[in-house]
C-alpha cells in the first residue's frame, strides 16, 4: 500500500434478514480525527446488495484517495474483493454457472465498487459476531450484528485483533 496517502478503517454492515433492509458504514482515519457514521434504508434492496451498498457509499465518501482496511460483517463482499473482481473484470462481468456464461450477480454494484478501487487502495478483512460470542457476552441475538457490540472498547479491541492496529469507534446504533 501507498504510504503517502491517508489510511481510514472503514466498518460496514447490512440488515439482510429483517423488514429494515437497512445498511451502515463507519470510516474513521487512523489519527482518530473524523468519524463518518451513516446508515440508510434501500427499501427495495435485500441481501448481498445491501452488503455491497455499504462498502461502495463508504468508499465514495471518502474525499482523496485512501489506504481503506474494510471490515465488512460479510463473507459475499469480502470473497468477491479477493477472487472475483479481478477476473469478473477479466471476463467482461461474467462467469460460468452450470455451463452457462451469464452475467454476474450485481454487476452494476460490482462495477461501481470497481471503480471506486481504481481510487483507494484496499485490505479487507471480515469481522463476525457468532451465537457463541453474543451468548457469552449476554447480547440479543436477533438484533444488527453491530448491535451486538457493548462498548466502544469491546468494538476497538475486536477490530485491533483482526486488523493488527487500533481504532476507536463510535458505538454501533443500526437497530430493527
Amino acid at each position: 500500500m501507498d504510504s503517502s496517502k491517508p489510511q481510514v478503517l472503514l466498518f460496514s454492515e447490512a440488515q439482510r434478514y429483517t423488514a429494515g433492509n437497512k445498511w451502515r458504514f463507519v470510516v474513521q482515519h487512523t489519527d482518530g480525527r473524523e468519524v463518518l457514521d451513516i446508515t440508510d434504508a434501500e427499501p427495495d434492496a435485500k441481501g448481498e446488495r445491501l452488503e455491497l451498498l455499504a462498502v461502495i457509499r463508504g468508499l465514495e465518501s471518502l474525499d482523496s484517495p485512501s489506504r481503506v482496511t474494510l471490515v465488512t460483517t460479510s463473507d459475499y463482499v469480502k470473497r468477491g474483493i479477493q477472487y472475483g473482481l479481478a477476473q469478473w473484470r477479466a471476463d467482461d462481468w461474467r462467469w460460468e454457472r452450470f455451463g452457462l456464461i451469464v452475467p454476474i450477480k450485481n454487476q452494476d454494484l460490482w462495477q461501481r465498487l470497481d471503480r471506486a478501487l481504481q481510487y483507494h487502495e484496499i485490505d479487507c478483512h471480515r469481522w463476525r459476531v457468532d451465537a457463541a460470542e453474543a451468548a457469552d457476552e449476554n447480547l440479543p441475538a436477533k438484533k444488527s450484528r453491530l448491535s451486538h457490540v457493548p462498548s466502544r472498547a469491546s468494538l476497538a479491541d475486536r477490530i485491533s485483533r483482526a486488523v493488527g492496529a487500533c481504532f476507536t469507534l463510535p458505538q454501533p446504533a443500526l437497530a430493527g
